[in-house]
């Protein structure tokens, strides 16, 4: 599709929509969290992150959330995937985009499509969330650095657990130990952001989430 024809309801439709948790104060990008790779064996491990996963769970679980993730997981790596998604973040103006509310990282051309969709759109700020270390070094191996405007954490596998190592940009969960880094304000005020932006900040090493 050329740039002239292609609209915001014709780029949504190409993506499978884009989702507005009610927490956060942007746009996001989720598929099912059944299909995440090292989420997945998590999710059988007792204390880890992903054993009580809230993305397979409550809202998460409607047929018409369902049915939009197997829709933008079916998109992802088709020819105009890339330029969709820069499209509607630029043409609605997104100062700050979340991925993954929920899943995650299939592989590592998933990974580059979003860095390609960062660089085309230098005035949002992106927030990439991961548990796939493996993923991460490896594209700074082949890559370099991230695009100074994505902020790609990667999140402790284990509740409790201290950030993972050697990496600019992380996330943990505590429960019944303190905290490490900047702790999630969002309990504190009714579950919502808010002006919080620590997420997205370079400033900001770690982000630690209460469990929940």
């Amino acid at each position: 599709m050329s740039t002239s024809s292609r609209t915001i309801k014709s780029a949504l439709d190409a993506v499978g929509g884009l989702g507005s948790p009610s927490k956060m104060p942007c746009y996001s990008y989720g598929i099912s969290a059944s299909r995440c790779n090292t989420g997945g064996k998590l999710r059988q491990v007792e204390g880890s992150v992903c054993s009580d996963c809230y993305a397979c769970k409550g809202m998460y679980q409607f047929r018409v959330v369902k049915d939009a993730h197997e829709r933008r997981y079916e998109s992802l790596f088709t020819p105009n995937w890339v330029a969709n998604m820069a499209f509607l973040i630029s043409r609605k103006k997104m100062s700050y985009f979340r991925w993954h509310d929920s899943g995650d990282l299939q592989n590592m051309q998933h990974l580059i499509n979003i860095v390609e969709v960062a660089n085309a759109t230098p005035d949002c700020q992106h927030w990439l969330p991961t548990k796939e270390l493996a993923l991460v070094n490896s594209y700074r191996a082949q890559f370099g650095d991230f695009p100074i405007n994505l902020i790609v954490r990667v999140s402790a596998p284990l509740i409790d657990a201290r950030p993972v190592k050697s990496q600019p940009f992380t996330s943990t969960v505590h429960l019944s130990r303190p905290a490490h880094g900047q702790v999630c304000v969002a309990p504190q005020q009714e579950g919502k952001c808010g002006d919080c932006r620590a997420c997205w900040d370079r400033g900001v090493a770690n982000v630690s989430y209460h469990h929940h």
